[in-house]
């Protein structure tokens, strides 16, 4: 059986200290929660520290993951964050390729492919992200895309390799939009990149999660939840509303 997931991004949100109270009131929840998902939280990189310290010490069952790391493994790189300081701070899971990291900065599936085999190479979990623009998905083209985003990154790793990865969908019109991918629209792709990673690796897509990422809430998180090829949600905005994140992974 596939592991499910539910995964927070809070992306550029919250203070030190409200992002603190937010991994508390979520332990809290988590605590006595009872769901077959695995929680994960994203919160910004000046956060990892103070929120890693409180799920220690809340012994909670949440686990800790970071935005985005560096392509390089040390060095001259002003700004950067290695995957070997995430590590020190206990972070299970990086994200990787988020619509957001290739349109605003540019992050290539070159790129990415150099960050995958470091998150990897250190023993922690990429979580990848595919997924089309609102023309691209017009024009008929959003199957064509996402295959290309796993053949250029994906294809390029070892079977054994691929099963530490989570692959998460974003429709990127339904980010921040207000909009969102139908079940039927999530099904489909979902079972689509299924199909394509079996193409490469056929042993090891039946055990690859595949993740919903776009505008995912309580109101639409049980049905998407439902649907066959849809393992769990990396979840935006609803993330940062403790009740909210809470109400998403018990949709389970």
């Amino acid at each position: 059986m596939r592991k499910k997931i539910v995964a927070g991004n809070w992306k550029m949100n919250t203070t030190v200290a409200e992002g603190a109270l937010l991994a508390k009131q979520i332990c809290f929840l988590a605590r006595e929660m009872e769901t077959p998902a695995e929680i994960i939280i994203s919160p910004p990189f000046t956060h990892l520290e103070s929120v890693g310290r409180i799920l220690k010490e809340e012994k909670s069952r949440v686990i800790l993951a970071a935005q985005n790391c560096a392509s390089t493994e040390s060095g001259a790189y002003t700004g950067e964050v290695s995957v070997n300081m995430l590590k020190e701070l206990s972070c299970k899971y990086v994200i990787l390729g988020h619509s957001e990291r290739r349109e605003y900065y540019g992050e290539t599936n070159e790129i990415l492919l150099k960050k995958i085999n470091l998150v990897l190479a250190a023993g922690l979990h990429p979580i990848f992200c595919v997924g089309e623009k609102l023309e691209e998905r017009e024009s008929n083209r959003h199957f064509e895309v996402v295959a290309s985003q796993i053949k250029e990154v994906l294809y390029k790793l070892r079977g054994v390799e691929l099963a530490n990865v989570v692959v998460a969908y974003e429709p990127v019109w339904a980010i921040g939009t207000g909009k969102t991918a139908t079940s039927d629209q999530a099904e489909e792709m979902h079972a689509y990149i299924r199909r394509v990673i079996a193409d490469k690796f056929p042993s090891y897509a039946d055990q690859t999660p595949v993740l919903y990422g776009g505008s995912c809430k309580p109101s639409n998180a049980k049905e998407l939840f439902s649907m066959e090829n849809v393992d769990g949600g990396l979840i935006g905005g609803a993330s940062l509303i403790a009740q909210d994140f809470a109400a998403i992974i018990k949709s389970f």
